[in-house]
């Protein structure tokens, strides 16, 4: 008879373990490589979510959007999510080798932030902006394009100033007064310069100036890169970059600021990198800790149809078809 009872035990244990929505609470450490435009918010979002889930340790690595990829394709180091300030670098770096789906789930725009310490901060403005950068002893600098595409998308935002302004040569002239000193890995970097008053200006989103309160000027869209409807005009911006192989180059071309996240197909914690996708993706989780914190986000979020049919089923529903 308690052989009978074991038996039934065992095979009860087994239906509920099978049972959907039976599987066990995530665990363990989540291992998240970000773009360090996504530093604040995904550290409001982290403590949301470790509170939510007691067992899982997220451990974050930001930087760069093309470095983090390159962290994952050609160093080798683990990671579960990687969330990149541009959808295109996952994409070319992580698609298919690494990993099979890219969801966009937000926007942004560039600005130009500066301080009240900035020299001329007083006059200027919307339309003036390229001339006080063009100006003696100004200091502004913006990210390295080859390491994140906050940089990349500040030279293109010169290019189009030029093309919308009609102002021939205005590119190189504006590069001239820019020393290669003033380039710096990511744009975070560069916040602690303007705060500092080592920097006058620098090229930024808009969440990034906003989370850091920090004086900005707004631009025309022609060049801000923010509006999805601008498409064919931001792509006459053109910036070419360290590809994959040393010697190597690629074209980025312009096109609106497009957030975009996957999961490693071989992550060490699917379950817990599954959770927390459920959670960014959330319009009232995740996606709303971006827009109280200046950041666009895609409600819902968008993937292509092929992008969907890969998807983790508890993500499904919380995504829609944008090819």
């Amino acid at each position: 008879m308690s052989q009978r009872i074991t038996a039934f035990i065992a095979a009860l244990a087994m239906i509920l373990l099978l049972a959907p929505g039976a599987q066990a609470e995530p665990s363990g450490k989540l291992i998240i490589f970000h773009a360090g435009s996504l530093s604040v918010p995904f550290a409001a979002i982290e403590k949301n979510f470790e509170a939510k889930y007691p067992k899982v340790d997220v451990l974050r690595e930001a930087g760069g959007s093309t470095k983090m990829a390159r962290l994952i394709s050609e160093v080798g180091k683990p990671a579960d999510i990687m969330a990149s300030a541009d959808y295109v670098v996952i994409d070319k770096s992580l698609i298919p080798k690494f990993a099979s789906w890219n969801v966009r789930f937000a926007s942004n725009q560039m600005v130009l932030c500066y301080t009240d310490k900035s020299k001329f901060a007083s006059e200027i403005n919307g339309d003036n902006w390229a001339d006080i950068l063009l100006r003696k002893g100004v200091v502004w600098g913006h990210s390295d394009p080859n390491l994140d595409p906050a940089g990349y998308r500040s030279l293109m935002v010169l290019q189009l100033a030029e093309k919308f302004y009609k102002r021939s040569g205005l590119y190189d002239q504006l590069l001239a007064n820019r020393p290669e000193k003033n380039i710096r890995p990511k744009s975070v970097e560069l916040v602690s310069l303007l705060e500092s008053g080592h920097m006058d200006y620098a090229w930024e989103y808009l969440s990034v100036a906003v989370q850091h309160n920090l004086k900005y000027i707004t631009l025309d869209k022609h060049m801000n890169l923010g509006d999805f409807a601008m498409n064919d005009f931001y792509k006459a911006a053109k910036v070419k970059v360290t590809g994959k192989k040393p010697g190597t180059f690629i074209d980025r071309v312009g096109a609106s600021i497009t957030y975009g996240i996957t999961k490693i197909d071989k992550c060490p914690n699917p379950e817990a990198a599954d959770a927390f996708l459920a959670y960014l993706f959330d319009p009232e989780g995740g996606l709303k800790i971006l827009k109280d914190m200046g950041q666009p986000p895609f409600v819902p979020v968008q993937v292509t149809s092929d992008g969907m049919s890969k998807l983790p089923e508890v993500l499904k529903p919380l995504a829609t078809v944008s090819e």
